[in-house]
């Protein structure tokens, strides 16, 4: 599902990057005389203009899209949280029976943290969260550092175990 939705975007950027061509091409031909020549410092101009409203139209159009994609992984990241939560809980119970009650409440602690985040991400739209990002790698470059290394080793895991799980052959 994620490779559908990162192949749509790649085909919706190259048919953006098609129509600003396109348009820029159309803007050129029209504002050049029927002979293909005219006074090219005004022409230029006017292409440029032309230029920066069809990029400004489809920045935007870009900004929305990355907005939305922003939005569907924050939603699944806080249900993600939720379930962990929800497993560590079911887990308490285990661990009380095998490594006594203390040992389970630290689980239940841990889960309860865990679900805190969970309503933390929810509750915030993206750009705080965006900006609590750059205030924690201001804050700790380090830790930023050691996250972003885990997190690129458990997605390089996830696509491994998915092309071991997927063989062409």
């Amino acid at each position: 599902m994620a490779d559908s939705s990162v192949n749509d975007t790649v085909n919706d950027l190259k048919t953006t990057a098609n129509e600003v061509g396109t348009e820029v091409s159309k803007t050129i031909d029209n504002k050049m005389g029927d002979n293909g020549t005219s006074d090219l410092s005004g022409k230029t101009a006017d292409a440029k203009q032309a230029i920066k409203e069809s990029a400004s139209k489809y920045s935007a159009q870009a900004a929305d899209k990355a907005r939305t994609f922003a939005e569907d992984g924050k939603a699944r990241a806080s249900g993600a949280l939720e379930q962990i939560a929800q497993l560590l809980n079911d887990a308490a119970g285990q661990v009380d029976d095998k490594l006594g009650s203390r040992y389970g409440g630290y689980t239940r602690s841990a889960a309860d943290s865990v679900s805190g985040f969970a309503d933390q991400v929810k509750a915030k739209d993206i750009d705080e969260l965006v900006d609590d990002a750059r205030e924690l790698v201001r804050k700790s470059p380090a830790i930023a550092v050691g996250a972003a290394a885990a997190i690129g080793f458990v997605i390089a895991r996830l696509v491994q175990s998915g092309v071991d799980a997927n063989p062409k052959a």
